[in-house]
């Protein structure tokens, strides 16, 4: 190998600056570094919004929710919550009863999904960290209180005022398990409750959902002892699929357990989705690149052909020039990968740490990108691979040529 590179230094390094060799080399370098760096800062910004969607969606839905197999509601006596509660990885449990009812703020009429929870799902679900103004509380006084999504409250045409003291007012129109359509009977159970706050999720949350006290949910609706699911959250740092499992032989047949990403799968498959097609796509990308790495091995190939008949004239042998070109291709290759890893970590700190760079969305919010040793591990496993079969097979097939035709 040491021979190899001094020859290869020896007679392929003069005069490389004034050969067109020299700038098809100087474009394999650059097509390897650019395809490289866009690896990382791709792969970088998908792990950053796979990141933002799992804290969107995950924040809201809990952990894990248990619901019945067979209705829409079951009996929470038939669910044993204290041994539950006992599981290792789980803090916290709330009951929940979710309905669609219709809201009325003056002249406007919207329907919405109502879900109402123990005092306790406020900080299940970081409620304060996803405030856009208001209070996070369901009680005020004893007297119940709503949190609204935020474009929820938009459409209903309402606000939160600045003083802590004044409160908007909104209308809850209840159907009724049992109610039926009759003359001077109304099937809807009516409630005007006061706005405490303004929430912001994600676009389901944001549109569709309001959430208020459990009591309240259970006196509008009349379910009694009845519940639609139980929430139950889990320590981040337990491992989710096992409590789950351990929920699911407690509670049996009768009931699904679910974890939040299984309740928003689609969202998370079709994220992992798309980010394994870029990477498939930058691959390919890096392969064309590589044209010119194999264009620029054969041109030397050919321009050197008389020196590669004084070395044999010399002593070497087949394996001596084979490693001249294969090791003149992998420099090539290494050097485009090392500029493309420093050029795209580089890009992609910069962007962690100033967030130039904002969401189209929201320009107030930078763009997210996230590294992980995975992903450089990834990187440089796949090009040295591609950069290996590049200089290795080209190498062989013109030596094994070159022999034929003599």
């Amino acid at each position: 190998m040491n021979i190899a590179y001094f020859i290869a230094k020896r007679y392929f390094k003069a005069q490389k600056s004034r050969n067109v060799i020299n700038l098809i080399s100087i474009i394999s370098v650059v097509g390897i570094t650019i395809s490289t760096a866009a690896l990382v800062i791709l792969l970088s910004a998908f792990n950053g919004i796979e990141q933002m969607v799992v804290k969107l969606y995950s924040d809201f839905d809990p952990s894990i929710s248990i619901r019945s197999a067979q209705a829409k509601t079951f009996n929470q006596g038939f669910v044993d919550i204290e041994q539950i509660k006992r599981l290792e990885g789980v803090i916290n449990t709330s009951r929940a009863l979710e309905e669609v009812i219709i809201l009325k703020h003056e002249d406007k009429w919207v329907h919405a999904q109502m879900t109402g929870v123990d005092t306790c799902f406020l900080s299940m679900s970081k409620m304060k960290d996803h405030l856009v103004d208001g209070q996070a509380i369901l009680y005020q006084d004893d007297q119940p209180k709503a949190i609204f999504g935020a474009y929820l409250l938009d459409k209903l045409g309402g606000y939160i005022p600045l003083s802590n003291n004044v409160h908007e007012k909104v209308t809850f129109n209840v159907p009724l398990r049992e109610g039926k359509l009759r003359p001077g009977k109304n099937p809807l159970n009516v409630r005007i409750v006061e706005v405490a706050a303004r929430m912001n999720y994600n676009r389901e949350v944001n549109a569709e959902k309001v959430v208020v006290p459990y009591e309240l949910a259970n006196e509008l609706l009349e379910y009694g002892n009845d519940i639609t699911a139980f929430y139950i959250a889990v320590d981040p740092k337990a491992q989710l699929n096992n409590v789950k499992k351990e929920i699911q032989s407690l509670v049996g047949e009768d009931f699904t357990v679910k974890t939040s990403f299984e309740k928003n799968e689609l969202i998370f498959k079709t994220s992992q989705s798309e980010r394994l097609i870029v990477y498939f796509i930058l691959v390919f990308i890096f392969i064309l690149a590589s044209f010119n790495l194999i264009a620029s091995i054969a041109m030397l190939f050919v321009e050197k052909k008389a020196d590669i008949s004084t070395l044999f004239s010399m002593g070497a042998n087949r394996k001596t020039i084979f490693n001249i070109f294969f090791f003149e291709g992998l420099m090539i290759v290494g050097r485009g990968v090392i500029f493309g890893l420093l050029i795209g970590y580089a890009v992609a700190f910069f962007q962690i740490l100033t967030g130039i760079i904002s969401m189209p969305s929201a320009p107030s919010e930078s763009f997210p990108l996230v590294t992980t040793w995975s992903d450089a591990f990834m990187i440089f496993f796949s090009v040295c691979v591609l950069g290996f079969i590049v200089s290795y097979f080209p190498t062989k097939i013109l030596i094994r040529r070159s022999e034929q035709m003599k």
